[in-house]
């Protein structure tokens, strides 16, 4: 009783004389950027390159953690990142879907968005592919072929963004797909496999077989570099005008100097050399854009894909 009365006592007299206990700073522990796919995409890497700059700056373990979702999206890597503290330490590497269709899915932690935007920092080369010997070469080849065909479509979760894009984009062209398949990874394999007819993916995954494929379109505002003669959808279709991107979040109501921390190896690190370098090899647009222009981005996203949704209605 002596022992508790006493350390009360010694608390007290520490507030009296106005001391506070001493806050570690930011970060002393290891961090970890969620990437809610598999290794070896755009986000991926791009976040490796962020991930490997907060260590060698801070000097504490910084590591990408890998968590597809099994054909399901990014809504379970999502949901860690939503369970963890908010003190900076879990860090997502999200797509569009992630604050732009996640609130609207029904998961209880992704409802309402508990997620605040660090910045933007890649815009895909994501295109609407399929194997090099298939019976058309144009989106229109492709909605003539459908008439009478079955065509099957690979895409990475129904929900999302580039999913929703196609499907009304087969709307607007007067043809469905006889079927679809989510997975976690659409490559060169996919369409050699013959799981499905078309695939929509990121450039990236099919570079190692570009010259084996066809590109029947890209989904973004302007023509892939690497692809100049596919047009984007947006041409197409002038209402799907969407881009597909990722960036980085943290839980709100994350301290601002820790936001800072992490923005400032960010920012730097995907306008290195090397990052730079990636962007032209696989037609990526990388850059960075800030918090306040990314809620701006959100909001309209927000706006683009509730339209698609009353198209496909």
């Amino acid at each position: 009783m002596k022992r508790a009365l006493s350390a009360a006592a010694l608390a007290s007299f520490a507030l009296v004389a106005g001391f506070t206990p001493a806050l570690a700073e930011y970060p002393e522990k290891p961090v970890s950027f969620i990437v809610p796919w598999p290794p070896g995409d755009l986000e991926d890497v791009l976040t490796r390159m962020i991930a490997d700059d907060f260590q060698a700056k801070y000097g504490v373990p910084a590591a990408v953690v890998n968590k597809p979702g099994g054909g399901g999206g990014p809504f379970p890597g999502a949901v860690e990142v939503a369970t963890a503290p908010a003190d900076g330490y879990t860090i997502g590497s999200f797509i569009i879907a992630v604050p732009v269709i996640g609130p609207q899915l029904g998961i209880p932690e992704l409802s309402p968005d508990p997620f605040e935007p660090l910045g933007v920092f890649l815009t895909y080369p994501f295109v609407i592919a399929a194997a090099g010997d298939a019976p058309y070469s144009t989106v229109e080849e492709l909605a003539a072929y459908a008439q009478d065909n079955d065509v099957a479509l690979g895409h990475f979760g129904a929900p999302l963004a580039p999913t929703q894009v196609t499907f009304a984009l087969a709307e607007a062209k007067g043809f469905a797909f006889a079927s679809d398949a989510a997975f976690d990874a659409l490559d060169c394999n996919t369409l050699a496999s013959g799981d499905v007819d078309v695939i929509n993916t990121t450039l990236q995954l099919i570079l190692p077989c570009l010259g084996d494929v066809k590109v029947l379109a890209s989904i973004g505002s302007e023509r892939i570099p690497l692809t100049p003669d596919a047009p984007t959808v947006a041409e197409l279709e002038p209402t799907l005008d969407l881009e597909l991107w990722n960036g980085l979040f943290v839980r709100t109501g994350t301290p601002e100097d820790v936001k800072a921390k992490i923005i400032a190896v960010a920012q730097e690190s995907v306008m290195s050399e090397r990052a730079q370098t990636l962007a032209k090899e696989t037609g990526a647009a990388v850059y960075w854009e800030d918090a306040e222009a990314a809620k701006a981005r959100i909001a309209r996203d927000i706006e683009t894909l509730a339209a698609i949704e009353k198209m496909l209605e």
